[in-house]
């Protein structure tokens, strides 16, 4: 074996070890947790979170706030003493989503390639008689490599969705940016017997699209990410095994 296969071995290997190590990790985890229910996270300062980022947005001009001093009412108010709406950081107010998502897609691919190398070397100043002495099979100069191949690849795919998520959710406004608008955040954690299922909310809401009731709709909530899955024993079987995902990550055919 010479040197470059060596070592193109000893890549392979270490490249194989890192992979295993990595999945290692995580299935001690689950191995450790066996038997048990799947871990709630604690409630969280989502500032305080290593994914966590402000958000910067463009904003126009704030505007003067006109205040009478003899009037009771206070300009953007719905309630005659005080506005019931979340309108700071820390205030709680109810997301509805409400999403029904419908798509179709079909896709057929077909390709084919054929191809044929053939190499000698009648002549070459006399070593050709050589060759012999080389290799201990017979050698003929005139046809030294004959190579070919054939690629075909016919492949048919068909994606039919028909998706409707239709939840309430409690979000913490987490950020006012300087035009009023808010960011907020929420996540929600429902544990049933071995199955946990996620919520997640997060976008930019205005105060004027927030109900008198202070619910917003999931439609109103820009740059929205919505996030909904779960974790347990019901998703692990959905899910193919480590040995087949990081065969169909690293096989290259």
């Amino acid at each position: 074996m010479n040197h470059t296969a060596l070592k193109k071995i000893v890549r392979s290997t270490a490249l194989l070890g890192l992979v295993a190590t990595l999945a290692g990790c995580n299935a001690y985890s689950r191995i450790a947790s066996i038997g048990s229910e799947p871990p709630l996270s604690q409630i969280e300062n989502p500032m305080t979170s290593k994914n966590y980022q402000p958000v910067s947005l463009p904003m126009p001009r704030p505007e003067p706030v006109l205040k009478q001093a003899n009037s009771l009412w206070r300009p953007g108010s719905r309630a005659f003493f005080k506005d019931q709406r979340a309108s700071r950081i820390g205030d709680i107010l109810t997301v509805n989503v409400k999403i029904e998502d419908k798509a179709t897609l079909n896709n057929s691919t077909s390709t084919s390639r054929s191809t044929a190398e053939t190499a000698n070397t009648t002549a070459l100043l006399g070593l050709e008689s050589q060759l012999a002495k080389v290799l201990p099979e017979a050698v003929n100069p005139a046809s030294l490599a004959d190579l070919g191949s054939e690629h075909s690849v016919n492949g048919t795919g068909a994606v039919t969705r028909n998706e409707t998520i239709e939840l309430e959710i409690a979000a913490i406004v987490t950020q006012v940016l300087p035009n009023g608008n808010m960011v907020i955040s929420g996540k929600q954690e429902v544990r049933v017997n071995f199955e946990s299922r996620d919520l997640y909310v997060t976008g930019v809401i205005r105060p004027e699209d927030i109900s008198s009731g202070n619910t917003i709709d999931s439609s109103k909530i820009a740059e929205a990410r919505v996030a909904y899955g779960g974790r347990g024993h019901l998703t692990d079987v959905q899910q193919a095994r480590y040995g087949q995902q990081l065969f169909d990550i690293i096989f290259p055919f």
